[in-house]
C-alpha cells in the first residue's frame, strides 16, 4: 500500500467511504486506484484499471472511448468512472491554492501552489535583478525587463502547448505529471545565467575560467538541486507525486544530454532516462534540440520585440492550435500542419531581425566587450560572494559554489563603481566610460564572401595592424591590442542549414502522416543562405589619427583578403547613401584595384592632413 493510501491519516485526508486519502492521488499506484474505484461500487471496473497499469497520474485522460477500448463494455459503468474521476480532479483543483500574475506580454497567468514554491525562493528571485537582454539596456531604455518574468512566461507557454496536445490527443497518454515536469523545466531553465545574461557565460566565463566548459543550461541544473535542497522542497516535491525519475526529466529537459552522447539519426539508441521514447516529444518543449521551435523562443521573442519596440511577425498562439505529435522514423514528434510554413519562416525572420537590430547592435557589442574587460579586471579583487560557510569568493570562483552564485547578479556593477578599493579603480574607469559614453570607436564592417574559413579575432587584429608598413604609415604601426575585432555570425539558428527543413507538417486531409516541405515548394523569394558573417573592427583609442589609422589598416587588409569595402562605423546610416554614390561605389561588392586605390590615396590625404 502507498503513502497516499495510508488509513492512519486523520479524517480532512479521506474519503467518507473507506477512509481513503485523496489529496495525494496522483502518486496512486494502480493497485490503489483498483482499490478506490472498489471502495466506490465498481469492482470490476476496479480490477480493470489495475490489470491496464493505470495509475493515478493517468486517470483525467480516461475518457469513456479509451475505459471502452480497455474492457469496460457497459455505458453506464463507463459514465460512473468518469463522473468519479471528474469529481476528484474537480476536488484536487479546487483544494489548490494557485497565484495569478498580471504579465505585461501574456496577461494574467496562474501557478499552483509547487511552482509558486518555487518562486518564492532566493534562488529564483535572483532572476529579477539579471537583465535579459544584458547590456542593450544601455543602447535601448525600453531593455529593462528581466530574467524573472521571462521565466515565468516559459513556464505559462510550456503548459499551453502540452495541454493542448493532451486534450486534442489523449492517446498520447500526457499525465498531469508530465505537464508539471514540465512546467518546471520552464520555469528553472534559466537559473544559471550570471550578470548581464549571455554576456557571462559566452565572454566572462571562458576569459577567466578557461577549464569551465559548461553552458548556462548545466549551472541552471545545479542551481536547481540547489534550490531543492536549500529550501527543503523535497516533501513539496514528494507530495506532488514527483519522484527521482521526474526530477531527471526535469534536469535533462533544461541542459539536454551530454556532448558526447554519440547518436546517429536511423534507428539510434534513446539516450534519455527521464522519459522514454514514446513520450520523446515531451523534450521539444522548453528547449527543441532537433529545430529550435519551442516556448523559450516564443517567450523572449514577443517579450524582447515588446520592449525594444520591434515588430513581432510570428503568432505562437496560432502555431499550438495547429501543434500536433505523429510518430516520425521511431520517434514521436511535434509537428504543425502545413499552412503553417509560412508562419515558421516568420518566426526565424524574427529571430533574424533582433539579432541584427538589437542583439548584435555595434553599440551593444562594443559595451558587452568593455563590460567584460571591466569584470576581468575586477575578479581577483571583487571577493563578496559568501559561501555556506562564510568565507567569500570572487565571481569566477562562486561557479563551483551555488550558494554563491545566488548572490551573483547585475548588482556587481554597483558594487565595482561604489567600492574605494585602489585595486578597483581600472574596471571603475571603463565603467565611467561606458556610463559617460566614452565607448570604443567603431572603425567599420566589411563581410568575407559566403564559406570563408576565419580565423580567430585576435589573429585578424595583428594582421590588420600589420597590413600597412611603419613606412606608409610615416609612424609606429598600430598595437593589435588597441584594436577589437568581431566576428559577428547571423543565421536562423541552424549555421547555414535551414531549420524549417527539420520541421515536419501534416495536412487536413491524414492528420497522422508526417510530410517534409521544401523551401522551393513554399515562395521564390525565401532565403538562399541561412548564416552570413560580418567582420567588425573597433580602435579602443577615439582620437582621430589612430581612428584614422585604423580605418586604413582595415581597408588595406580587406582589399588583400578579396573582402567587401569596409562600411564606415555609421555603417547603419548605409540606407541613406544617394543612388548615384551607390553605383558608383558598387555597395557590398568587392571593389575593383582601381578603386581600391581611390580609397587608398583618399586615406592618405586625411592621414597627411593630421601630420601638417
Amino acid at each position: 500500500m502507498s503513502d497516499a493510501m495510508d488509513l492512519s491519516r486523520g479524517q480532512n485526508n479521506s474519503d467518507d467511504d473507506g477512509g481513503i486519502v485523496l489529496h495525494q492521488w496522483r502518486s496512486w499506484t494502480p493497485e490503489d486506484v483498483g482499490r478506490y474505484f472498489k471502495v466506490k461500487g465498481l469492482s470490476e471496473e476496479g480490477d480493470i484499471l489495475t490489470r491496464e497499469n493505470i495509475s493515478g497520474d493517468h486517470l483525467p485522460q480516461m475518457t469513456e472511448e479509451r475505459l471502452e477500448k480497455i474492457g469496460v463494455q457497459t455505458m453506464g459503468k463507463r459514465f460512473s468512472v468518469v463522473e468519479i474521476i471528474n469529481a476528484l480532479t474537480r476536488t484536487s483543483h479546487q483544494s489548490l491554492k494557485t497565484k495569478v500574475f498580471n504579465d505585461s506580454v501574456h496577461g494574467h497567468i496562474d501557478f499552483d501552489p509547487l511552482l509558486i514554491k518555487i518562486i518564492d525562493t532566493p534562488q529564483f528571485q535572483r532572476l529579477r535583478f539579471i537583465k535579459q537582454l544584458g547590456c542593450s539596456y544601455f543602447v535601448f531604455p525600453g531593455a529593462a525587463h528581466n530574467r524573472f518574468e521571462h521565466s515565468l512566461g516559459v513556464c505559462y507557454l510550456a503548459r499551453e502547448l502540452v495541454l493542448s496536445l493532451q486534450r486534442k490527443q489523449p492517446e498520447l497518454e500526457i499525465t498531469d505529471k508530465d505537464i508539471l515536469c514540465v512546467q518546471i523545466a520552464g520555469l528553472c531553465h534559466d537559473l544559471g545565467h550570471g550578470p548581464f545574461s549571455h554576456m557571462f557565460d559566452l565572454f566572462f566565463i571562458p576569459k577567466v575560467r578557461p577549464d569551465f566548459k559548461h553552458k548556462h543550461e548545466h549551472l541552471s541544473v545545479l542551481m536547481f538541486d540547489h534550490l531543492i535542497k536549500e529550501n527543503h522542497l523535497e516533501a513539496k516535491l514528494k507530495e506532488s507525486g514527483l519522484k527521482e525519475q521526474d526530477l531527471l526529466f526535469i534536469r535533462e529537459q533544461i541542459e539536454g544530454l551530454p556532448k558526447d552522447s554519440s547518436q546517429n539519426q536511423n534507428g539510434r539508441e534513446w539516450l534519455y532516462k527521464g522519459r522514454g521514447r514514446e513520450k520523446s516529444f515531451l523534450y521539444e518543449i522548453v528547449a527543441n534540440k532537433r529545430n529550435g521551435i519551442d516556448v523559450d523562443k516564443w517567450d523572449y521573442f514577443a517579450r524582447d520585440c515588446y520592449n525594444l519596440g520591434i515588430a513581432n511577425s510570428f503568432d505562437h498562439k496560432r502555431y499550438m492550435k495547429f501543434a500536433r505529435v505523429i510518430q516520425v522514423e521511431g520517434e514521436k514528434q511535434i509537428c504543425s500542419r502545413d499552412k503553417e510554413i509560412g508562419n515558421l519562416y516568420d518566426m526565424f525572420h524574427t529571430r533574424n531581425t533582433l539579432h541584427r537590430r538589437a542583439y548584435q547592435h555595434k553599440v551593444n557589442k562594443i559595451i558587452e566587450t568593455m563590460m567584460v574587460e571591466a569584470l576581468i579586471k575586477a575578479d581577483p579583487h571583487l571577493r563578496i560572494f559568501p559561501r555556506a560557510n562564510g568565507t567569500k569568493l570572487t565571481m569566477s570562483e562562486s561557479l563551483d559554489d551555488m550558494h554563491a552564485y545566488t548572490h551573483l547578479t547585475d548588482s556587481v556593477l554597483e558594487h565595482i563603481l561604489f567600492s574605494q578599493k585602489g585595486s578597483l579603480k581600472e574596471s571603475k574607469d571603463i565603467i565611467q566610460k561606458i556610463l559617460t559614453r566614452q565607448l570604443y570607436k567603431c572603425v567599420g564592417q566589411s563581410q568575407p564572401p559566403a564559406d570563408t574559413k576565419l580565423e580567430k579575432p585576435l589573429e585578424i587584429s595583428k594582421a590588420i595592424c600589420l597590413a600597412v608598413s611603419e613606412e606608409e604609415l610615416k609612424g609606429p604601426q598600430l598595437d593589435p591590442d588597441d584594436l577589437v575585432v568581431h566576428v559577428v555570425k547571423m543565421d536562423y539558428g541552424m549555421g547555414n542549414q535551414n531549420p524549417v527543413d527539420y520541421v515536419r507538417f501534416y495536412s487536413k486531409e491524414d492528420l497522422n502522416r508526417a510530410i517534409k516541405i521544401r523551401k522551393g515548394q513554399v515562395s521564390q523569394m525565401l532565403p538562399e543562405n541561412f548564416v552570413e558573417h560580418y567582420i567588425r573592427l573597433y580602435c579602443k583609442h577615439r582620437d582621430a589619427e589612430n581612428v584614422a589609422k585604423a580605418e586604413r589598416c582595415f581597408a588595406e587588409w580587406c582589399d588583400k583578403q578579396k573582402f567587401s569595402k569596409p562600411k564606415p562605423g555609421n555603417f547603419l546610416d548605409s540606407a541613406m547613401t544617394p543612388l548615384d554614390s551607390q553605383k558608383r561605389s558598387g555597395e557590398g561588392e568587392t571593389r575593383s584595384p582601381s578603386e581600391a586605390k581611390k580609397v587608398r590615396k583618399s586615406l592618405d590625404d586625411t592621414y597627411k592632413k593630421m601630420h601638417m
